[in-house]
């Protein structure tokens, strides 16, 4: 009961449960090889796990990272896939994809800021990075879920235990 009361208790943010996130290309890399990403065809396989990052290399953003990666079994078995988004440029993520994401999901560069300010991610105190937020996307493209806290720690529990709470869908495949 206490960890259904937990998951109900978000941290604030301008896209709300229920709210329709914005659709985006961005360039990424994973695995070292930049590719274009789509939010759209991401959605059209499952739920999508983005999380926004201040920046590839730092101690608190390599463990997160790391953390992602060593749970990329977890989200697939829960149909989910995973992105990270930052404001570094594409070369420095391609490097961070094999050596923090261990070559496991894709981080995407938003160096101009616009999917950040989008999705309410730009940290007020330093306006030149994303704060660490992480959402749950639903197929529909609906916030299902989001928390926000500097601290790596709970973020890719938070976001499995919200995946786990999603109502049961037939992915198409």
């Amino acid at each position: 009961m206490a960890a259904a009361a937990m998951l109900a208790l978000p941290a604030v943010a301008a896209l709300d449960i229920g709210d329709p996130v914005p659709k985006f290309t961005a360039n990424a890399a994973l695995g070292g090889k930049t590719f274009r990403y789509s939010l759209a065809d991401a959605l059209a396989k499952g739920p999508v796990v983005l999380y926004f990052f201040p920046a590839a290399d730092s101690a608190d953003c390599s463990i997160e990272a790391h953390a992602f990666a060593e749970a990329i079994d977890q989200f697939a078995a829960l149909g989910a896939t995973v992105i990270g988004v930052s404001a570094d440029d594409i070369d420095t993520l391609a490097k961070f994809s094999v050596k923090s994401c261990q070559s496991r999901f894709p981080v995407a560069s938003d160096e101009a800021k616009t999917v950040i300010e989008g999705f309410d991610a730009l940290m007020q105190t330093r306006p030149d990075f994303a704060n660490r937020l992480s959402y749950v996307i639903a197929p529909s493209g609906k916030v299902a879920y989001y928390y926000q806290n500097l601290n790596p720690d709970k973020h890719v529990e938070r976001m499995l235990n919200a995946l786990r709470a999603l109502p049961k869908a037939t992915p198409s495949r």
